[in-house]
């Protein structure tokens, strides 16, 4: 038994000089780790920010400079009052994505009960703000004349709805992509390791060296799970600590420890995919190809970007054996709601489960390949 550990633990630190030694992928990781995800989460906000915006005021009354005050940053810039023929000229020349016509009179329609109509022109050719701006000005313009409906006839309207969101308050985007790109990362550096990993044993002929000495193909897989998930494990808290928490200023609810382990459990699982593909690969860019098969429909279903709810029950169904699935669950529980172990306990089982599947299923198919 001791002797396994140790042949275990000697070969995992031969996988880790061996990574040290490769330039590229130990700036792949530094790179994914860091501004892999500062720039997901900033550079890449599509969110309403500083948007250019110009009112035509045709009414000129308490209600329409109302509407011009509610317009201020950062969502959007501080709104320009234009004239009605400036509106196409403006629009033209890019100056302003949104331009709003406020009617005459329409502080004396919205009192007498009547619905006037009021004019917004998006340039929807800056699609991301085009899109969910003219939802956020519909809402703004509604809320206003809401409140001076309120201000002026306090028995009109009996149900106040009060809004308030929870584990992020404003609904900073940034936050969120920047968590949802740590675990995209985590799971595809851990599969590219560990292949690169047993594809460079191969491709450098050492893989013949180890099958003539006195260690077993498990000694020899689990030496390369160990040493990428720890590397992995290591690169992943220190970006949540060090990139997301202090650099991007995101608030974590959660344990960072409780995350850890949890990471270590989606490693283990997804490490020993690694180990599988790699088998089935010849070289890295058959690997590459793989991944582009494997990767892409775990990561896209498994509720990081569209809830699991939304999705058709039989994909819901079929994601639960996938570990990103699981993964995206106990990283959103402990990161952004604050969930103890009590709550995740679930998803770290069934991650458990399946990583022990993964790497039975791995080590038989590494065992066939070595003995080929």
């Amino acid at each position: 038994m001791m002797q396994t550990l140790k042949n275990i633990f000697f070969l995992g630190v031969k996988e880790l000089r061996g990574l040290f030694r490769d330039y590229m992928l130990l700036i792949l990781i530094v790179y994914s780790f860091s501004l892999g995800i500062y720039i997901t989460g900033n550079a890449t906000n599509d969110t309403i920010t500083n948007a250019a915006i110009a009112i035509v005021d045709e009414d000129h009354s308490q209600l329409s400079e109302r509407l011009f005050d509610a317009f201020f940053p950062p969502m959007f810039r501080h709104a320009d009052e234009i004239k009605l023929e400036e509106i196409d000229p403006a629009m033209d020349a890019g100056k302003y994505t949104f331009v709003l016509v406020i009617p005459s009179e329409f502080e004396k329609d919205v009192l007498a009960g009547r619905t006037p109509t009021i004019q917004l022109n998006i340039d929807a050719t800056r699609m991301s703000q085009a899109f969910s701006g003219g939802g956020y000005i519909q809402q703004i313009i509604n809320k206003e004349v809401t409140s001076y409906l309120k201000s002026s006839t306090p028995a009109a309207l009996p149900v106040e709805t009060v809004v308030r969101n929870r584990y992020n308050a404003n609904l900073t985007q940034s936050w969120f992509k920047a968590v949802m790109q740590l675990v995209s990362n985590i799971t595809m550096l851990a599969i590219i390791l560990t292949g690169a990993a047993l594809i460079r044993e191969r491709e450098n002929g050492t893989l013949e060296h180890l099958l003539v000495m006195p260690v077993t193909a498990f000694e020899i897989m689990f030496s390369k799970v160990w040493s990428m998930l720890l590397v992995v494990l290591v690169a992943s808290i220190i970006s949540l600590v060090v990139v997301i928490m202090q650099m991007m200023h995101v608030p974590v609810n959660g344990s960072v420890w409780l995350f850890g382990c949890g990471v270590a459990l989606h490693l283990f699982a997804v490490t020993s995919l690694g180990i599988f593909l790699a088998c089935v690969a010849q070289n890295m860019p058959q690997l590459g190809m793989l991944l582009i098969l494997v990767l892409l429909p775990m990561q896209m279903l498994s509720g990081g970007s569209t809830p699991m709810e939304s999705m058709p029950v039989w994909v819901q169904n079929v994601m639960q054996v996938a570990p990103t699935t699981h993964f995206v669950e106990f990283c959103q529980a402990i990161l952004f709601r604050g969930a103890g172990i009590e709550v995740v306990w679930k998803p770290f089982l069934k991650l458990f489960i399946i990583g022990a599947v993964l790497f039975a299923f791995s080590l038989r198919r590494f065992r066939r390949s070595v003995a080929s």
